[in-house]
């Protein structure tokens, strides 16, 4: 059994989140990515970020939300995701770079288009009342 290791964004306006598509794939994925080694949280946010959305984020003011663990999508059967979360502010213009397609706003009732990972934290997002 593996554990891949990732750190997500999570950016909330008006009750949704900010969600990205990659090329080829048919579900969204908070924005983030792995981590590399020697990497922490806060450089892996910021570089990952700055690769999917061409933006500076701003690890200055950034809140850890949670941690969330759950079978990774599109690996086999006992390969886990572990997404470690935050929220933070960010400078630039958003849009898709590299291996991002598009992005999306997502509300609640977008869960089943998301990631096994992203659903428990888009429940987790609604529990506390940050997503509509």
């Amino acid at each position: 059994m593996s554990e891949i290791d990732k750190v997500a964004w999570i950016l909330i306006e008006d009750g949704r989140v900010l969600s990205t598509r990659s090329r080829g794939k048919d579900v969204w994925y908070l924005p983030g990515g792995k981590r590399e080694p020697g990497e922490t949280d806060l450089q892996t946010l910021r570089l990952e970020i700055d690769e999917e959305l061409s933006v500076e984020v701003d690890v200055r003011d950034a809140v850890h939300l949670g941690t969330f663990t759950a079978q990774a999508h599109g690996h086999a059967a006992g390969v886990t995701v572990r997404m470690t979360c935050y929220r933070a502010g960010y400078e630039g213009r958003l849009r898709p770079a590299n291996e991002i397609a598009e992005t999306a706003w997502l509300e609640y009732a977008d869960r089943h288009r998301t990631s096994p990972v992203d659903q428990i934290i888009f429940d987790h997002l609604r529990a506390t009342g940050l997503l509509r």
